[in-house]
């Protein structure tokens, strides 16, 4: 959200990262129709009982009070089924409230307040998306098979088909090599493993660097080049529809419907903003304007060169191959003008983002206009030192 300041001119509001309006990268996994088979030395001893007590939820959760409301449904269903299984009920945490340290979000920072809180008197950190739908009683039927007291990472297994520059080309070589967690399928952690990664981020602060793929880093983390614990895959944590057939073995699934809000946003309540330059108005430009560029009643494409033919507005901003700072700002800088039609919502894209815009209008239906909201695929810089996240413009930028 922006705001006018008498003594500034304008100034930006605290945005709230909230989810992707776009993929970034392709990888591969599958849901797999067969119970978790457990190698004899891998399972806990026969006098060992798992409660659901001994285990934790998490749910990533996030500050904004659409994303609060996700939240609270999946921590009501969770003490509802416990409620039914009649079973003490398991400790569940929103992430957004554990601390104000902006870092929670990519997990590693929180992992040392959880080793405090529960790394003498649980089992399990179980982590959850607030769309995971979970089938409590399968859960813990599975995370039962294996023992505790051992370092266990557990999830659904993805791979990179091939090397991508998202994951730094890691794997080159044999990019299927190295498998990491589907996040939206719940992932877990046994407590050895979360109390000696606290040990080790304790004695050696995370380095203050990018979060891009968050589920791919968190993987290279535990597995500390060959020295800790690889994905343990399990074939109940699923990625399937709540309501398929083939779901009967799964623990946990995950919404099979988009939100559903109300009325979508009307389209010329969104301002659209296009991120081009010269050398591509005669490539990238046209596929915009054949496509999704249709659809939008309000748009700009801002340039370093003004061309009449598209039309193209420049902003006085010199193209730049690294950093574009500076033409965000412009563009914020004009929204607040007089020169645009006041609207309630900014879309800021570049000149090859694809995106559906119908299925924005009824995404942002979901969110309170009166908040301050960016919506974006969030990134993170030196996130385990007092970092801060950012909204990466490749796959589109909302803001209210």
């Amino acid at each position: 959200m922006l705001s006018i300041n008498s003594e500034n001119g304008y100034s930006v509001a605290r945005c709230f990262l909230l989810c992707s309006l776009m993929p970034l990268i392709t990888a591969k996994g599958n849901d797999v129709e067969s119970p978790t088979k457990i190698l004899d030395a891998d399972k806990p001893p026969s006098e060992s009982q798992l409660g659901l007590r001994d285990v934790v939820f998490v749910i990533q959760s996030q500050r904004n009070s659409f994303h609060v409301r996700q939240a609270e449904k999946l921590r009501k269903d969770l003490l509802l089924q416990t409620q039914a299984l009649q079973e003490s009920p398991p400790v569940i945490l929103l992430l957004h409230t554990l601390s104000d340290n902006e870092g929670d979000w990519s997990i590693l920072p929180l992992l040392p307040n959880l080793s405090s809180q529960f790394g003498k008197n649980s089992s399990w950190i179980m982590f959850l998306e607030e769309d995971t739908r979970v089938k409590l009683q399968k859960l813990h039927e599975v995370l039962k098979k294996f023992d505790h007291r051992k370092e266990w990472f557990l999830g659904k297994p993805l791979h990179d088909e091939e090397s991508t520059i998202i994951h730094h080309y890691a794997f080159s070589e044999n990019p299927a090599a190295f498998e990491y967690p589907d996040f939206s399928a719940g992932w877990a952690l046994s407590i050895p493993l979360v109390n000696r990664l606290t040990n080790k981020i304790e004695e050696e602060p995370l380095k203050s660097d990018f979060t891009i793929d968050l589920k791919h880093e968190v993987a290279l983390y535990i597995w500390e080049d060959g020295n800790g614990p690889r994905l343990t895959g399990v074939p109940e944590l699923c990625t399937l529809p709540e309501h398929n057939p083939r779901a009967q073995y799964c623990a946990t699934t995950v919404s099979s419907q988009s939100p559903l809000c109300g009325q979508p946003v009307k389209s010329d309540n969104i301002f659209v903003a296009v991120k081009t330059c010269k050398k591509f108005h005669s490539d990238r430009v046209p596929v915009v304007k054949k496509t999704w560029g249709k659809q939008a009643s309000l748009l700009e494409y801002y340039s370093d060169y003004a061309d009449p033919a598209i039309p193209t507005i420049n902003l006085g901003v010199p193209n730049t191959e690294r950093g574009h700072c500076g033409k965000t700002f412009a563009i914020l800088r004009r929204f607040l003008s007089n020169h645009v039609p006041n609207t309630d919502w900014l879309l800021i894209v570049d000149d090859d983002t694809l995106i559906s815009l119908p299925r924005l209008q009824a995404l942002l239906s979901c969110y309170d206009s009166s908040e301050p909201v960016c919506l974006g695929e969030r990134y993170g810089y030196g996130l385990g030192q007092g970092g801060y996240s950012y909204i990466t413009g490749g796959g589109g930028v909302s803001i209210i």
